[in-house]
């Protein structure tokens, strides 16, 4: 049975479904007039971040697209390549321009209908960021559906194709066409590199120059009208977090599934194989617009309450798809392929339990962030040490359910039997992962949303039952912000891991007398794996220098105007909030070209001089490490963030006490860990393995190893 039109099929309702959403948060109250004002304002600035990072992108896009048609002219790659690169990056620019849009429109909307109800609140946030969940999955497979069937009709004339000696029609097909999908993920990475790291840039600049000087050294509280740094914060919530978060996402969501449909080739499943993940995929969409009918609370609702109305939700489309699943590989595949199954669930499962475990590790509900407060009595060293060492420790866990993941699905697909089965088995298991994306990203672009809620409630001065309800959504957010930086983890590594083994057989599809020599023992293999081992410090270390540089900009600028603004402090003068965003803005672009060189000129390199097993060792080293230190920083800065709240609520002596102050240093370190350099190294090991693939003709042509 064709399963492939289930993939159009699900993207269209995804998108129509995302248009419901966005009509009806569109619709909700957008409150008084300086509520909306302060809306405008954060719209505003985040309209202008985007028009500056889409210029120099699309600069950077036609330069790519003249490389990658001169490649293609000298044929290393498809024809089609170029074009395929510029729809990947097109359609993720677009769902983040959409999922912004809507956020911004939504922030003041949820602020009001927290003034009804916590559930009112609850619903108009959820649904805002449920259009960017939605929007991401529908662009994504709509995307990969147009190219499968265009070059599945390309394709289907054998003057098209070159088949190999005793190969069938069909399996020359349907490597054609995966191969050619394969490359074009390298648009998506590449937008996804740009939203990540400059949105990461420019938030955490804006939220650690504000806090600096405003909590710091003047003593006013987050989200106060008077810091001139309010409204980059608020603007830089979204680029992060909403845009750059999606962007993340769409990458590895398409990703997954065209490495899992590459290696279906490679396993001699042919279009059967290839069919399965755009399925899971669709189903995934399917389930997940009925999970998020579950999602509600009531008035009052406790911290737990809440976070179980949105895990409802998760459960919800996690069982559907583990219902669904199983007569889905059944009908595409047949009754002798059940252990694939096994492999959807690991994915399902493993993406489950990251979740836990980073909640455990970051929420203060429980200890090891409880005992982080505690540190802070003792100063700010003592709160770095703990946030240091808890983040280190954070990192066993997902390490080794995605390991405990990889070894199932391997052997439940048949990888004893059949190796490539067994690879196939570890790619479905990213797509299980990732199936229920369309809900999962919903929850965390909730966060952003409720967090411009509590500022706007803040700034417009509602009551303080308002705010009451605005805080406790923003706790949620946090909570799901720090879940969902886990699950993008988890799920890049699983994604680069597929992306490592289809650049291996995209090298065999290429030049199939290549003789492969991985061994550990072979020099090439060690210093790529050296090389791959440096790369994630190396970028955090880049990401790291430039919130530092840009956050002193913010700092001098927002000293100034408390300095030459008469008034200011009082409240009787407003602050220029224009010129902050102007800075943030501007310094974002500027900053966020070495991490790109580095990430787009590493696997080059390092292919031209150690040659494919150098690549192979360097993507190895790469995944690994920065895999384990992504879950470090995002650990380790989630849990001083909540240290800080925690503290905030009235222990220790609660806001303005020492400890308090402590709690603040730390949060201020932990922001560009968890929002900046912690979640750029997810696009990092994906996009080396994209740049890997797409420029494999070239590293066999011209190797000097």
């Amino acid at each position: 049975m064709n399963l492939s039109y289930l993939a159009p099929v699900g993207s269209v309702i995804a998108l129509l479904f995302a248009a419901y959403l966005a009509r009806g948060v569109l619709k909700s109250d957008p409150g008084s007039r300086e509520m909306v004002r302060i809306s405008m304002a954060v719209r505003k600035g985040a309209g202008a971040y985007l028009k500056r990072q889409y210029r120099g992108v699309f600069l950077f896009f036609v330069a790519m697209f003249l490389l990658l048609a001169a490649m293609a002219a000298g044929g290393f790659l498809t024809m089609f390549v170029p074009f395929a690169f510029i729809t990947g990056g097109f359609f993720s620019g677009l769902s983040g321009f959409i999922g912004m849009k809507i956020a911004t429109a939504a922030n003041c909307r949820t602020a009001c209908a927290a003034t009804d109800s916590l559930n009112s609140g609850l619903k108009v946030a959820f649904k805002a960021g449920a259009v960017m969940g939605f929007t991401v999955v529908g662009l994504g497979l709509f995307d990969l559906s147009f190219w499968f069937f265009f070059l599945k009709f390309w394709y289907s004339d054998p003057a098209h194709l070159v088949l190999a000696a005793g190969q069938s029609l069909e399996s020359a097909q349907v490597q054609a066409i995966t191969s050619a999908m394969l490359t074009f993920g390298m648009g998506a990475s590449s937008m996804a590199l740009f939203a990540r790291v400059g949105g990461g840039i420019y938030t955490k600049a804006a939220d650690v120059g504000a806090d600096l000087v405003g909590k710091v050294e003047i003593g006013i509280p987050e989200d106060d009208p008077r810091n001139p740094a309010v409204i980059a914060d608020n603007v830089g919530d979204n680029v992060g977090d909403v845009a750059g978060m999606g962007a993340d996402l769409y990458e590895s969501y398409v990703g997954s599934v065209i490495s899992t449909a590459a290696l279906a080739v490679a396993a001699g499943l042919e279009f059967k194989g290839v069919t399965i993940p755009m399925a899971l995929a669709s189903v995934g969409i399917l389930a997940s617009i009925l999970g998020s009918f579950l999602v509600s609370t009531r008035e009052d609702a406790s911290q737990k309450e809440l976070l179980t109305a949105l895990r409802r939700g998760i459960w919800g489309s996690g069982v559907i798809i583990a219902a669904v699943a199983w007569p889905l590989i059944r009908i595409g595949l047949g009754p002798g392929y059940t252990g694939v199954y096994a492999a959807v669930l690991s994915g399902l499962v493993a993406g489950i339990l990251i979740g836990y475990s980073t909640e455990y590790f970051t929420s203060d509900t429980y200890g090891p962030t409880q005992k982080l407060a505690d540190s802070s009595v003792t100063g700010p060293g003592t709160v770095i040490i703990r946030g240091i060492s808890l983040g280190m420790y954070s990192c066993v866990f997902p390490v080794l359910i995605v390991g405990v993941s990889v070894l199932v699905s391997f052997y439940a697909a048949g990888g004893s039997a059949n190796f490539n089965m067994g690879l196939y088995g570890i790619g479905l298991s990213a797509v299980g992962m990732l199936s229920t994306l369309g809900i999962t990203l919903a929850t965390d672009a909730y966060g952003p949303i409720a967090d411009n809620a509590g500022g706007i409630a803040e700034m417009a001065h509602l009551g303080e039952d308002v705010r009451k309800r605005t805080d406790a959504l923003d706790s949620l957010g946090n909570t799901t912000a720090a879940t969902g930086k886990g699950f993008a983890i988890g799920s890049a590594a699983l994604t680069a891991l597929a992306l490592i083994v289809s650049y291996i057989n995209q090298v065999k599809v290429i030049d199939p007398e290549f003789v492969f020599d991985m061994q550990i023992t072979n020099p090439s293999v060690l210093v790529g794996l050296f090389i791959g081992s440096v790369l994630p410090f190396l970028f955090a270390s880049f990401t790291m220098e430039s919130v530092g540089e840009v956050a002193q900009s913010i700092v001098v600028e927002v000293r100034r105007q408390f300095r030459e603004i008469a008034g200011l402090m009082e409240g009787t003068a407003d602050p220029d909030y224009e010129a902050c965003v102007d800075i943030c803005t501007k310094s974002a672009q500027k900053e966020m070209i070495r991490p790109a060189v580095v990430a787009i000129a590493a696997p080059l390199l390092t292919g031209l001089i150690l040659g494919v097993n150098g690549v192979i060792g360097m993507l190895a080293g790469a995944t690994a490490c920065g895999f384990i230190l992504a879950v470090m920083m995002a650990n380790s800065g989630g849990a001083w963030d909540n240290a800080k709240k925690y503290i905030e609520s009235g222990k220790h002596g609660g806001k303005g006490s020492e400890a308090h102050k402590a709690a603040v240093v730390g949060d201020t370190v932990g922001d560009p860990f968890k929002d900046t350099s912690g979640p750029s190294i997810n696009i990092l090991i994906k996009l080396l393995s994209m740049v890997s693939i797409v420029f494999a003709g070239v590293i066999l042509h011209f190797s000097i190893m």
